[in-house]
């Protein structure tokens, strides 16, 4: 006797937004919230010093 291997039926595709809502919710710890600034930042002083530049040498 042969016995048919079936295909396993594929589950319905899982939603984005039900799959977040099931992640527990995790403050940023406090050594991420001072990286975070310090990124920010050195981002803002480092634009301040790129138009300073650009101001004083490429007018």
């Amino acid at each position: 006797m042969q016995q048919s291997i079936k295909a396993p039926v594929p589950a319905a595709e899982p939603n984005l937004a039900e799959e977040m809502g099931k992640i527990p919710y995790e403050p940023l710890l406090p050594v991420e919230k001072k990286l975070i600034a310090w990124s920010i930042g050195l981002g803002v002083t480092l634009l301040v010093v790129l138009v300073v530049v650009s101001n004083l040498f490429f007018r």
